[in-house]
């Protein structure tokens, strides 16, 4: 298969040090809103808050706050640290009873563990949600590379190639909102033109798998491959990413693309069985 080269868009002046923070969701404005403004303060790389943070980052009054960490806290969502707060043990068991994730993570784990064995570089499994890609799951060693992703952390579709390979098999609809959105640059090399975007996204689905140099963040090459549903809707994305100079991404196109197809006849499989 060979490796076909994205086209460079303008080097940007600065480059980001970390990966760009999603759009906080819209939440209303009820108790259940100020909670979910409270839950949804922390993230993957903050995950210890303190009153003063919080307040700041929810924009909740003092006695509002207090009132509803005391409640969270009560309710086991949160766990009170000499520092503030953070996030809960039952708020991963929750997550972790998400029946699609789960039953993808149960299934995927296997192939993923099949492509770090057979290339010792970081492999991904990714879900769409909104115009945004989630880490469900990485995997990687010792000398894996630094890439932007984080697990539980989201980066753009456009920006990825596992995003690319799941906004390829997207609905139209998907597509035009992602297009016509902002497309933020997280590197000099992150594609931003929308008409070399489109054109990519045609080359995606006419050879199975995505190729990323150096769009999400300096210094790394990445190839990926949707895990499709019996109407070829995208679950799912694979992909696995090595540092520039080391990792061929095209080697590995074919393995990639396997371990997704088999993910996908693996899930299916299941939904026929019940």
């Amino acid at each position: 298969m060979p490796e076909p080269r994205s086209e460079p868009s303008p080097a940007a002046p600065v480059v980001p040090t970390s990966a760009p923070q999603p759009e906080p969701p819209t939440v209303p404005p009820s108790v259940l809103g100020k909670t979910m403004q409270v839950l949804l303060a922390f993230t993957v790389e903050e995950t210890q808050l303190g009153f003063t943070e919080l307040r700041s980052r929810t924009g909740l009054s003092k006695a509002t706050l207090h009132r509803l960490l005391g409640d969270l806290v009560g309710a086991r969502l949160l766990e009170k640290t000499p520092d503030g707060y953070r996030l809960s043990r039952l708020v991963f068991e929750l997550g972790m009873r998400a029946s699609v994730e789960r039953t993808l993570l149960e299934v995927a784990t296997p192939f993923l563990e099949d492509l770090y064995e057979r290339t010792h570089e970081t492999v991904h499994l990714g879900v769409r949600e909104g115009h945004e890609v989630v880490y469900v799951a990485k995997m990687g060693g010792h000398r894996q590379a630094d890439a932007p992703s984080r697990l539980g952390g989201r980066m753009p579709m456009h920006a990825t190639a596992i995003g690319k390979a799941l906004l390829a098999w997207s609905p139209a609809a998907v597509q035009e909102e992602v297009l016509a959105g902002r497309l933020r640059r997280c590197s000099p090399r992150t594609v931003v033109n929308r008409t070399v975007l489109r054109r990519q996204l045609d080359e995606i689905v006419e050879r199975g798998v995505a190729f990323e140099y150096e769009e999400s963040a300096v210094g790394i090459t990445c190839v990926a491959a949707p895990v499709l549903g019996v109407d070829d809707e995208p679950l799912a994305g694979i992909s696995v990413t090595g540092p520039v100079g080391r990792f061929q991404p095209a080697r590995h196109a074919s393995a990639v693309h396997a371990a997704a197809a088999g993910v996908a006849a693996t899930l299916a499989r299941r939904a026929r069985l019940g």
